[in-house]
């Protein structure tokens, strides 16, 4: 084996600055920043629109730096729970990782998540205590729960030998031993990080003169060379033209010839003649690959252990958009246009979930509200107009037994506020399983409880902390059916008649709740407007002007002051819905409505089900 290659995963929980350090890393490695600068990107590896705007990692992305004659592979993967497939298949890539924790928040759900995963592929962890000259770093604190959740997790001795390394990000410094005052005001780099990975990670092992194996683990496609097959090569070499096999995790084969083969280089892919044992690699000509599938020599077609991703805990059905301003926005508007859609992402999200449910519309499942609400996000952008249902979890029979799954949720919240969360959760028959008072004025609350329990609690618990609180969720397991309460939601304003809405009509609608939309807003019937303050659904006119008179009367002058209407954000809309209501998404629009727009339906679907009801 070549021992000048490493290859290398930045692991974290969400923003704990795995991206701005990969960005230090190409920087200070020499690699080009020409491309990000003329962009204006603060950001080489975010580049897709939606990391930008949510300053959030969603997709894993390979890069390779040279330093000191030696080629090192990294992988900037997502630290958020719910793109946590990109996660399990990237790290596959991977011989050692380099573990972020913020010194401040220390270990987090996503932490012990990542480092879970790499632990199970024997991956050699770096810690690297991140963000140390925070005014609130507890530095001592955070290295001693870090090594706390190795000791849960080890499952081998020497997982817990690591090294320790401590860094500001956004600076580019890093040191080996904690730095004084001193040190860390004076000029630094990330050279430290790169003498740690070259003397700590393995470099990787294979056979260089055996046969080809290489495990998909990243599909890419461009204009010029088609479809990418990502992954490391395992053994043997790749080189164009080879005939290969392409093994599927069901024993079924398929044939292909290898047209090129790509190194990174930077944030290029490099063309090549040979790659060997040890590299990550992305050739093309696999038409037939996909995620998890080995690409072998054709003359021994022997496969590698697929690749393991958590099934999804939500499911959603996504169909065309059957409102009244059809095709006023969107240029995508057929069931068949969404499925091809979906045929599309299944290729790259391992995540997901697709099923037809027989009606032109589809079930789509995924890991959690942001994993879907940032695809539904993309079909918009792309053109799409489509019609959201409510987010329902998906529940599993266990030998016999009807089981739900269970998250454990970590909340921050000031001092202050700590009473209204617990209420909260209170209701929902959570359980507290820890409390810890930082000293800085925040509190931290884990607790367990059922997915079905959590949707809708994160807009609530944001409202009544004044937007303070600091709220991750991870899947933890499976358990039977807990006894909870009914979901709690006040009834939905709903605009009566088709129109443009005008001040009065807003006005009224503002006296019964709060509203959704401002005045000069086109509605239709059935359309949700705003919420009710009692429980019940109540219809109002919001297009009904004031009536006009010849005779005046005190204050009849006066003007109309309207309260400014509410704007949720994608996953606060799934959150706030019903199983009577959809999600109206469109390129430039998110419309709530009712599943039956008028109310002779409405009523006729209500005495239905409780017919079906008391049948039953």
């Amino acid at each position: 084996m070549p021992q000048d290659i490493r290859n290398i995963a930045i692991i974290a929980h969400v923003d704990h600055g795995k991206t701005t350090l990969v960005d230090f890393l190409l920087k200070q490695s020499g690699t080009f920043h020409e491309k990000a600068q003329e962009l204006g990107q603060d950001l080489i590896m975010d580049s897709n629109d939606q990391e930008r705007e949510r300053g959030i990692t969603i997709l894993a992305k390979n890069t390779a730096v040279h330093y000191k004659g030696a080629k090192i592979n990294i992988v900037d993967t997502p630290g958020h729970a719910d793109f946590g497939g990109e996660v399990e298949r990237t790290l596959n890539m991977a011989d050692g990782a380099i573990l972020l924790v913020d010194a401040q928040e220390g270990p987090m759900p996503q932490t012990k998540f990542v480092l879970k995963k790499a632990l199970d592929l024997g991956l050699r962890v770096i810690v690297l205590v991140n963000k140390i000259d925070k005014p609130g770093a507890q530095i001592k604190r955070t290295i001693d729960e870090t090594t706390n959740l190795f000791l849960q997790l080890a499952q081998e001795e020497h997982h817990l030998e690591f090294p320790v390394m401590y860094a500001i990000g956004r600076q580019g410094k890093a040191w080996d031993h904690l730095p004084t005052s001193e040190e860390m005001e004076a000029p630094g780099d990330l050279r430290p990080i790169f003498d740690t990975i070259l003397s700590y990670v393995p470099a990787p092992q294979g056979d260089v003169n055996g046969t080809l194996q290489l495990l998909v683990a990243a599909l890419d496609r461009d204009n010029y060379q088609g479809r990418y097959a990502i992954g490391k090569l395992v053994r043997g070499a790749a080189v164009p033209g080879a005939a290969v096999a392409i093994v599927h995790p069901d024993g079924k084969q398929a044939t292909g010839r290898i047209d090129k083969v790509f190194v990174y280089d930077g944030l290029r892919r490099s063309e090549v003649q040979r790659a060997e044992a040890g590299d990550i690699v992305a050739v093309t000509g696999a038409t037939d690959a996909h995620i998890g599938d080995t690409i072998a020599d054709i003359a021994v077609p022997e496969a590698l252990p697929t690749i393991r991703v958590e099934e999804p805990t939500l499911r959603i059905t996504i169909g065309p958009n059957t409102s009244p301003f059809v095709g006023r926005e969107g240029t995508l508007l057929t069931g068949r246009q969404i499925g091809e859609r979906l045929e599309r992402e299944l290729e790259t999200n391992i995540g997901f979930r697709v099923s037809p449910t027989g009606d032109g519309r589809y079930a789509l499942a995924g890991r959690g509200e942001l994993h879907l609400s940032v695809f539904i996000e993309t079909l918009r952008r792309e053109g799409f107009e489509m019609e959201i249902s409510k987010p329902e979890v998906i529940f599993r029979d266990d030998g016999g037994q009807k089981t739900e799954p269970i998250e454990e949720v970590t909340v921050d919240v000031p001092e202050e506020y700590v009473g209204a969360v617990t209420t909260e959760f209170g209701k929902r028959k959570a359980q507290m399983t820890d409390l810890i008072n930082h000293g800085n004025g925040y509190s931290r609350l884990v607790w367990h409880m059922p997915t079905r329990a959590f949707l809708g609690l994160r807009s609530i618990l944001m409202t009544a902390t004044k937007g303070t609180v600091v709220i991750n969720s991870i899947y933890l397991k499976h358990e039977p059916l807990w006894d909870l309460p009914p979901r709690e939601r006040t009834g939905a304003l709903i605009a009566s008649e088709s129109g443009t809405a005008v001040a009065f009509g807003l006005d009224i609608a503002q006296g019964r709740g709060v509203t959704f939309i401002g005045p000069g807003t086109e509605v239709y019937e059935g359309r949700i407007i705003g919420q009710n303050a009692r429980r019940e659904d109540m219809e109002i006119n919001v297009a009904k002007g004031k009536a006009l008179s010849n005779m005046r009367s005190k204050g009849s002058d006066g003007i109309t002051i309207l309260a400014p209407p509410i704007l949720m954000s994608l996953e606060q809309a799934l959150d706030w819905i019903e199983d009577d209501e959809l999600l109206e998404v469109t390129p430039k629009d998110i419309r709530f409505r009712k599943r039956f727009l008028t109310k002779v339906d409405r009523d006729r679907a209500r005495r239905k089900a409780i017919d079906e009801g008391s049948q039953q």
